[in-house]
């Protein structure tokens, strides 16, 4: 079976880039909107980047930012990837990918069907898909709320780029998640912490040896 890349995302401590250094994860994310309990300031996000070893591939996640903010974000730290999770349009997108020369992720919401010509017509202007739950009416954030969606919606599926697929994912239940959909990436932020915010090093190692199938399996 292919290697499944993991991403752990809000991160906001040295010990919580430590903690997915020591494990298998391919992808670490820092949040960049003051909403989010896992909101990094770009001195604390430049402090966290230049800790990550290499070879675990440091995001960038903002929403619906302007040229301003990453202009600070990108010339303050090393990254190497920026993830949308606003309403960027996929003008926008194509746009931000030539201005800075990182690979674009745009994350979209799904909830029904309907929602998945989005994921196609992304997939013509970004690098790579997060495919994630739909947030409700009145979320005040886009993404980390715990809530997954109908996976079968895209069981078996195809887009012109990689996607990753995110919302409520667990250690109990990413393997599951894999299964069904056959997703070769996945990301978790609220799955692996303690409190809002907080990450917790048992349940990245155990969300990572989950969805790698590295280790014991996850009793229910």
């Amino acid at each position: 079976m292919p290697d499944i890349r993991v991403k752990i995302c809000g991160l906001r401590t040295l010990a919580d880039v430590a903690a997915v250094a020591a494990t298998k994860a391919a992808y670490a994310g820092f949040v960049f909107f003051p909403k989010s309990p896992r909101h990094l300031t770009i001195d604390q996000a430049r402090e966290l980047t230049l800790a990550a070893p290499l070879g675990l591939a440091k995001v960038a996640l903002v929403v619906d930012a302007d040229d301003t903010l990453l202009d600070a974000i990108t010339e303050a730290m090393p990254l190497d990837m920026l993830q949308l999770h606003g309403h960027e349009t996929p003008e926008r997108v194509a746009e931000i990918r030539a201005r800075y020369g990182l690979p674009v992720m745009k994350a979209i919401g799904v909830a029904d069907e309907g929602d998945l010509a989005d994921l196609l017509e992304y997939s013509l202007a970004a690098d790579q898909i997060l495919v994630d739950a739909k947030p409700p009416k009145n979320a005040t954030l886009p993404g980390g709320n715990g809530l997954t969606f109908d996976w079968r919606l895209v069981a078996q599926r195809r887009w012109l780029k990689p996607w990753m697929l995110a919302g409520g994912l667990t250690p109990q239940n990413v393997a599951e998640a894999i299964r069904l959909t056959n997703a070769r990436q996945v990301d978790v932020s609220s799955g692996v912490e303690s409190a809002p915010g907080a990450k917790d090093p048992m349940k990245i190692r155990m969300f990572v040896e989950a969805a790698t199938q590295d280790g014991p399996p996850i009793l229910r």
